[in-house]
């Protein structure tokens, strides 16, 4: 085992305990690779605001438009300059059990905490199949299991969680379904996490949930941190809610790149198939910003409409 691997290696209890987990978002440089100062910022922004973890190369961070080399070497990037500080859960599934075995082997070879791994999608598998695909994974190191059908194309029913859930590398389960699956989960000690962030106040408060893994923390981590470790909070999450609906009214994470480029924290760089919103939503954020308060998100710049001609958008990188 490489010593970087044996340094970095994290108990299952330790990944369990995460409360607030970020999907981090992956800013570009107008050639499209990677800007690694830029996402310095972003990370020391979670960190200070007490984000314990961080999913890299997440379905908001875009890692299905990276090659693996690229994937690798950000989690590797993220693990030597901020390991100490948070957790560093790598996205290394794949719908091919051999890819994902792959990536995980090298993901935990780069030190990464654990891993987030999706039941095959498009190529869907019977459950039988899921079973063995995540066991497979669950042989290489803490492993979160995410289930979001709407992305897959396929529900990970509860028959094949209680199963794999016995595996003592499984940390548990980022549940997009909703707050009675959830409760199901958790009634039988299984560990959630909400990957909804509509609805994570509710399960970590109401439902057992232990935490949300979020996409809006990228934006106001302060926020979603008061949200998950200071008791029931209806009249704070009224107020984030318009935040959240905006996020995700075209598919993610086209709401989240616009925002963080009009907070100035990211250049306005989208890789395709991505685009930004347009102006009406975007001048609706500004008014967001102004009511909940421009401290409460990230970067120290003045929030910008931005016009049309300001976002690159990349094919080749």
């Amino acid at each position: 085992m490489r010593s970087l691997e044996v340094k970095n290696r994290t108990s299952v209890d330790d990944i369990k305990s995460l409360r607030l987990v970020t999907a981090i978002k992956t800013p570009y440089l107008p050639d499209g690779r990677f800007d690694l100062e830029a996402y310095d910022a972003l990370m020391h922004m979670q960190i200070i605001n007490g984000v314990e973890g961080v999913i890299v190369g997440g379905t908001t961070g875009e890692g299905h438009l990276m090659s693996w080399d690229e994937h690798i070497m950000l989690i590797g990037h993220t693990v030597n300059c901020f390991g100490t500080s948070i957790k560093v859960i790598g996205n290394t599934g794949s719908n091919s059990t051999r890819e994902a075995i792959h990536a995980s082997e090298q993901g935990f070879a780069v030190g990464m905490h654990a891993a987030l791994h999706i039941n095959p999608y498009y190529g869907k598998t019977s459950s039988q199949g899921l079973v063995s695909h995540f066991e497979t994974v669950l042989s290489m190191g803490p492993t979160i299991i995410y289930n979001v059908p709407s992305r897959t194309g396929q529900d990970i029913p509860p028959s094949v969680i209680h199963m794999v859930s016995q595996n003592p590398n499984m940390a548990g389960v980022k549940e997009c379904v909703g707050n009675n699956r959830v409760k199901e989960y958790t009634d039988k000690g299984i560990v959630i996490w909400s990957g909804n962030d509509n609805e994570c106040h509710d399960s970590r408060w109401t439902y057992g949930a232990n935490g949300v893994i979020s996409v809006v923390s990228n934006l106001v981590p302060g926020l979603m941190h008061d949200l998950m470790f200071r008791g029931k909070n209806p009249s704070l999450n009224s107020k984030l809610m318009p935040l959240i609906d905006w996020l995700f009214r075209e598919p993610n994470p086209i709401g989240l790149n616009t925002a963080l480029a009009q907070l100035g924290a990211i250049r306005p760089v989208f890789r395709l198939p991505y685009v930004p919103l347009p102006l009406e939503r975007r001048l609706e954020f500004v008014s967001m910003v102004e009511a909940i308060g421009r401290e409460n998100f990230v970067g120290d710049k003045d929030v910008q409409v931005l016009d049309d001609d300001d976002f690159i958008l990349v094919g080749r990188y």
